[in-house]
């Protein structure tokens, strides 16, 4: 019985590990950045999107309002939302704000980090680095898994680009 024992021990330790490793969480002050990720994009793609969620645990709102990385000219906060038939993206020009004592989900068709200006493909499996700027905590550089629309739970399809309204949104060159 003990050599059963210490193989399930053993057995526990290994799958503990594998998801400490794979759970990438941050902390910074109150706030608690979730599983971060990116949408890959295929070659030349002027812009990608970034998702997580942000947890509060203090006592005051705070506001996630841009951010940093080398591989984007820019790092703005984006909503995404539905007029009828057309998707629509806007900047939050003011940032998002993550309530006191609760939480925002960053995901695809909703609020989003947009990394636009891109320098380079964004490779699924790769590991991007972000400075987020929050407006009360503060910097945090975090790392974006990099991941492929299917492994994002993308609820459109690749040319979904093709059916958003653009107007409110800079694309730079």
């Amino acid at each position: 019985m003990s050599l059963f024992r210490t193989f399930a021990l053993a057995l526990l330790s290994v799958f503990v590990l594998a998801a400490s490793a794979s759970a990438h969480e941050y902390k910074i002050g109150n706030l608690e950045i979730i599983h971060p990720l990116a949408r890959a994009t295929p070659p030349n793609a002027p812009v990608s999107g970034g998702y997580m969620v942000i947890r509060n645990t203090g006592t005051e709102p705070d506001r996630l309002i841009g951010g940093a990385t080398d591989f984007a000219g820019e790092v703005e906060i984006h909503e995404m939302s539905m007029d009828g038939e057309v998707m629509k993206m806007r900047q939050l020009v003011d940032g998002l704000e993550i309530p006191a004592g609760g939480e925002v989900t960053l995901k695809p068709g909703g609020y989003h980090v947009m990394f636009m200006q891109l320098k380079d493909q964004l490779q699924p499996d790769a590991k991007k680095k972000v400075t987020l700027r929050f407006e009360k905590a503060g910097e945090i550089e975090v790392e974006f898994l990099v991941a492929t629309p299917d492994k994002l739970q993308m609820p459109m399809g690749e040319g979904a680009m093709n059916g958003m309204d653009h107007s409110n949104m800079k694309m730079g060159n």
